[in-house]
């Protein structure tokens, strides 16, 4: 697969090295080359300076061929628009986004978004972890 990630943070780092390790095509795109620190040392595929939101750096990302989408900056504005502008303008097949706010995610899942909230996921683990 053919992948973009917006966002070299944490879990963009994670997610890129995962993928690059299963033979995956793998595209970070940040807007601060500091960030690429997180890739891991042996990361085979490409890292490039540029924002999401800029559909001159989603092209030379490749995001006009991409398999898959994913967003996951800090920023849940940024990830939505960068996820829709995938979506709608280079009608990437698979477009998946990191939404902090739980009432966001169920918003944009109701506009075809698929989004991901890590506030909903942690809160429901511990609840288990409380309960158990």
């Amino acid at each position: 697969m053919k992948i973009v990630i917006m966002g070299s943070g944490r879990v963009g780092a994670q997610l890129a090295g995962l993928m690059d390790a299963d033979g995956h095509q793998v595209t970070v795109l940040d807007t601060d080359a500091y960030s690429f620190r997180r890739l891991p040392a042996d990361f085979g595929g490409t890292a490039l300076v540029g924002n999401g939101l800029d559909q001159a750096s989603l092209k030379k990302a490749g995001i006009e061929t991409a398999d898959v989408f994913v967003a996951v900056t800090q920023g849940d504005n940024r990830n939505v628009m960068a996820a829709q502008i995938a979506q709608h303008i280079f009608n990437v097949p698979k477009v998946i986004c990191r939404i902090y706010d739980p009432l966001r995610q169920e918003l944009y899942q109701t506009l075809g978004i698929e989004a991901i909230s890590p506030t909903t996921i942690f809160a429901q683990i511990l609840k288990e972890k409380i309960e158990g």
